[in-house]
């Protein structure tokens, strides 16, 4: 069985290698093949230049965006040009821990569902603002009441899928809604997501985290907007 992992990257050029290691490095006790898709979007540092040291990789394949066009479309395009039975999606800058992909994939192999999400709330969380906490609490409370569903945390960067559960679905945001579309289009199409606990290490607005209320407020209407729509 092949995983794609999907990595949106912007201007992580100190982090690649390190990122590429423990990707790498994570061991499967079951018969697991890697594809690690990296999908440099736009950086303006020289990440592109660091990411091509890594092309005589046979597991890496790097893929470059002339122009900043968000992780929405660098995720989409990971995902169009993945060809493994499992989609698993890995934020660049090492929040989350690639050590949890095991228990990440199992319920996909034990077919215990087609879509898993990896949950901080139901895992470790270090260094998560309060406003962040709070923006989380209210996205996962509005997704529960209006999709009737028992979601931890809906804008969890891992996400994992069989490909085919995605091949229904139409993503059309161009931001940052991509975790609340994506959800929401699930849950409408019947889905049920399964959480299981992960590590998380949130950065600081220094290091590059990029949350802000505005965004968060942005993340809530599109909730509403994702329920009503009739579009995939």
């Amino acid at each position: 069985m092949k995983l794609s992992i999907i990595i949106p990257l912007y201007n992580e050029r100190w982090l690649i290698a390190e990122l590429i290691k423990k990707v790498k490095a994570v061991y499967f006790p079951v018969n697991i093949t890697k594809e690690i898709i990296i999908v440099n979007d736009g950086s303006t540092d020289d990440s592109y230049d660091q990411l091509k040291k890594y092309n005589i990789d046979p597991e890496i394949k790097i893929f470059n965006l002339n122009k900043n066009k968000g992780k929405t479309e660098a995720v989409k395009l990971g995902i169009k040009i993945s060809t493994g039975d499992i989609i698993l999606i890995q934020d660049a800058d090492l929040e989350y821990n690639p050590d949890d992909y095991p228990r990440l994939i199992e319920p996909i192999i034990a077919n215990k569902s087609r879509v898993v999400y990896g949950s901080r709330f139901k895992g470790t969380i270090k260094g998560m603002h309060l406003i962040n906490r709070i923006a989380n609490i209210v996205t996962n409370a509005t997704v529960n009441m209006l999709f009737n569903a028992k979601i931890t945390d809906v804008n969890t960067c891992y996400k994992v899928f069989r490909k085919g559960a995605l091949d229904d679905i139409k993503i059309t945001s161009k931001d940052f809604t991509f975790d609340t579309e994506i959800t929401a289009k699930l849950l409408n199409k019947g889905y049920k997501i399964y959480e299981v606990p992960i590590r998380y290490t949130a950065r600081s607005k220094t290091e590059g985290k990029k949350i802000t209320w505005s965004k968060a407020l942005q993340t809530f209407w599109a909730i509403i907007r994702y329920k009503f729509k009739t579009d995939s």
